[in-house]
C-alpha cells in the first residue's frame, strides 16, 4: 500500500513540473470566469463540469503530460450529453464513439514515448506529403458529413459536420504527438465558438461551453508556437 502511495505521489509530482506562472495565473482567471458566470446566469452544471475539464485536457495536453487524457475522458462523457440535449449528432458520435476510445489508447501510446527527466511527450511533426494526404482526405470526409448530418435533421450541420471530421484527425494527430494536432484544433476550435454561441443566442443555457471553446481556441494558438520552438531546437 506504502508502494503504491509513492508511485502516486510521484506521478503527481512530475505531472506539476514545467509549469510557468503564467499558465497558471491564465488557468485561474478562466476559471474564475466561468464559475462566476455559471452562478450569474444559472449555467447548466454539466457545461461547466465539461468546461474545466476540457480546458484541463487542453492546458496538460499541450504541456504534454500523460494526466491530460483523465480530465478529457471526464470531459467526454460531459460534453457528449450536452451534444446529445442539443441536437448535435455528429458531435455526439465523435466524443463517445471515437474520442473515448481513443483517450484511453492516447493514455498507452504516451506512455511510451515520455522524456526521462520531464516525463513529457516527445513532440514530432508530418512529412509535406503527409499533409497534403491528409488535407484531401480531410476536405472529401467534411463534404460527406455535412450532407449526412443534414439529412438527418442536426441543427448545424456545416459546423457539426466540419468540426467533427477535422476533430477525428486533430485527435489522431494529438495521440501520435504531432504539432499538426494544434493547426486542426485552431480550426475546429474557431468554428465550435460560432456554433455555441448561436446556440446560447437561441437560449441554450451553455456559456461555460462557449468560453471553454473560446479559451481552446487561444491555448491551440499558443500551444503551436510552444511546440514548433521545441521541435525546431531538436532538429537544429
Amino acid at each position: 500500500m506504502s508502494n503504491f502511495k509513492e508511485i502516486i505521489k510521484s506521478f503527481i509530482k512530475a505531472e506539476c513540473k514545467g509549469w510557468k506562472k503564467t499558465e497558471t495565473i491564465g488557468l485561474s482567471i478562466v476559471f474564475f470566469v466561468i464559475f462566476v458566470n455559471a452562478f450569474i446566469v444559472k449555467d447548466s452544471i454539466i457545461a461547466v463540469i465539461s468546461a474545466v475539464c476540457g480546458i484541463l485536457y487542453s492546458t496538460i495536453a499541450g504541456k504534454g503530460k500523460i494526466s491530460c487524457y483523465f480530465f478529457g475522458l471526464a470531459g467526454t462523457c460531459c460534453y457528449s450529453w450536452l451534444s446529445f440535449e442539443n441536437a448535435l449528432w455528429g458531435n455526439l458520435v465523435l466524443y463517445m464513439c471515437y474520442y473515448f476510445p481513443m483517450q484511453v489508447a492516447g493514455i498507452f501510446a504516451w506512455k511510451k514515448h515520455l522524456k526521462t527527466d520531464t516525463r513529457e511527450i516527445i513532440k514530432k511533426q508530418l512529412t509535406q506529403k503527409q499533409k497534403i494526404l491528409y488535407f484531401l482526405i480531410a476536405i472529401a470526409a467534411c463534404t460527406i458529413a455535412v450532407f449526412v448530418i443534414k439529412y438527418f435533421g442536426g441543427s448545424s450541420p456545416v459546423f457539426d459536420g466540419t468540426t467533427t471530421v477535422l476533430s477525428v484527425f486533430g485527435m489522431y494527430f494529438t495521440v501520435k504527438r504531432c504539432i499538426e494536432q494544434w493547426i486542426v484544433w485552431m480550426i475546429v476550435n474557431g468554428l465550435s465558438s460560432v456554433m455555441w454561441l448561436n446556440l446560447v443566442l437561441h437560449g441554450a443555457k451553455t456559456y461555460a461551453t462557449f468560453i471553454m471553446w473560446c479559451v481552446y481556441f487561444f491555448l491551440a494558438v499558443y500551444f503551436y508556437f510552444q511546440w514548433k520552438k521545441e521541435i525546431d531546437a531538436q532538429t537544429e
